[in-house]
């Protein structure tokens, strides 16, 4: 079957056993049972639907990949499949100021993007740690977070309009230019975070912002126990402020990125709270927050500079990188309401105590999203590992909290999916997949089991 497609693709197709290979796997370090048939670089949206078209008339299962820095295993590929990569489509086709909106290609990287956009005094809000690496179709394909979500929102909030192209090869469009639209089922919603199940993103239209005026300002603050640092980060929402980032390291991993990134080592045994305000009171809230956090037993101090406060914030993104030096980590996603962080984490630690497995865990303590990360000597993740996870997803739910804040479901995380959403709801989400590929050929086996 390879040589139709070919035909039309030409060497945008390729089978180089090299390509092959590098597309079994991702950054969560799932890899598959063996390798695709083939990779399709596209270009263009006619790339993309005679690559459909062709995978719908001979039942072949269709893989979407962007940059492949998922940490699910939502864009591996294996035997039998076809990856469909967007990552050559890079244009931005429009900038437009007065509405506030951007239509871009899925494969612009989300920091150039918004490189491009600072010479228009405007920015793109979604700020994944990976951002750097990571590409816009990919943010929407898995709802991603980062940095700024609790200011800011996450992807969803920043996606006016979508063309897609389904199963079958046909393209349709999508959502509206306008703020406002609620003409039929917001069907644009249901895309963001579908992780490749229901179509392929082929262009976005997204919602810009204009540069936040005023200056920056960083604190970094320590306390004596994780525990004591969510609290305090707790108190910062309570009292009526909202920074626009608030990053928590429990003490491991605060010492390990020190480490890696060779800086003087912390305190021992101190957690470290990041907190960053921005806008015209950034100041006033700044200063408010460090009578908060040292009412709270915690050691703050505002950077002095602003590039003292973006060396703070390049500890906080190197942090996924220094754990590998651990060992090879799982790298976890969960989510609780922000009230319920101190308890999160004191389950976290219980986890860690009950089944022996270090659990250095990070969070985004603006929103509740923790990412403990289970460290494992080797590739192959023992079952022990697995049934640790199996209790703190337990455990995060017991909070009202959901199994993934912003990494999705992928494959890593499907054995549970079924427990948090309930049978009915699961056979709903089921069906509402089929609606959109009766065939089942895009991205089997991921989020549903086949």
């Amino acid at each position: 079957m390879l040589p139709e497609l070919q035909a039309v693709l030409g060497d945008r197709l390729d089978v180089s056993p090299a390509t092959l290979e590098s597309v079994r796997s991702d950054r969560s370090g799932y890899a598959s049972a063996g390798t695709p048939l083939g990779v399709v670089h596209a270009e263009t949206v006619a790339d993309v639907q005679a690559t459909l078209r062709w995978a719908s008339t001979h039942g072949v299962p269709v893989v979407t990949r962007g940059a492949g820095t998922g940490l699910a295993g939502a864009a591996t590929a294996g035997p039998g499949e076809i990856v469909l990569s967007t990552a050559r489509m890079t244009r931005v086709l429009e900038i437009n100021d007065t509405d506030l909106l951007a239509v871009v290609e899925p494969g612009i990287i989300n920091a150039d993007l918004n490189d491009i956009l600072a010479e228009h005094g405007l920015w793109f809000a979604p700020d994944p740690a990976s951002r750097a690496i990571s590409t816009v179709g990919g943010n929407i394909a898995t709802n991603a977070g980062g940095l700024l979500c609790a200011k800011y929102g996450v992807t969803r909030e920043a996606v006016l309009a979508l063309d897609v192209v389904l199963a079958d090869g046909s393209l349709i469009s999508l959502g509206h230019r306008s703020i406002k639209g609620v003409t039929g089922l917001d069907l644009t919603a249901l895309m963001v975070g579908s992780e490749g199940l229901l179509g392929v993103i082929v262009g976005a239209t997204v919602r810009l912002r204009r540069s936040v005026p005023g200056e920056l300002h960083t604190i970094a603050a320590y306390f004596p126990s994780v525990t004591a640092a969510a609290e305090a980060s707790v108190a910062i929402g309570r009292a009526g402020l909202t920074p626009a980032i608030m990053e928590l390291l429990d003490a491991t991993c605060l010492a390990t990125v020190h480490a890696h990134l060779g800086r003087p080592t912390p305190p021992l045994g101190q957690s470290q709270l990041v907190l960053r305000t921005d806008g015209p009171d950034a100041r006033e809230a700044a200063e408010r927050a460090l009578v908060i956090l040292r009412e709270h037993g915690g050691i703050a101090e505002l950077a002095a500079t602003a590039q003292e406060g973006e060396d703070l914030l390049v500890v906080r993104r190197a942090m996924h990188p220094s754990l590998e030096t651990l060992g090879y980590p799982l790298i976890e996603d969960v989510s609780v309401p922000r009230s319920r962080l101190a308890e999160m984490f004191v389950a976290i630690e219980e986890v860690s105590a009950r089944f022996g497995i270090p659990i250095p865990t990070l969070a985004h303590a603006g929103d509740g999203n923790l990412h403990p990360n289970l460290i494992v000597d080797g590739p192959e993740v023992p079952e022990r590992v697995w049934e640790a996870a199996h209790a703190l997803f337990q455990a995060c739910l017991a909070l009202g909290g959901t199994l993934s804040g912003e990494h999705g479901i992928g494959v890593l995380k499907q054995r549970w999916l079924a427990e948090e959403l309930g049978d009915t709801q699961h056979e709903l989400q089921r069906r509402i997949k089929l609606a959109f590929d009766p065939q089942s050929i895009l991205n089997p086996g991921k989020v549903f089991s086949r």
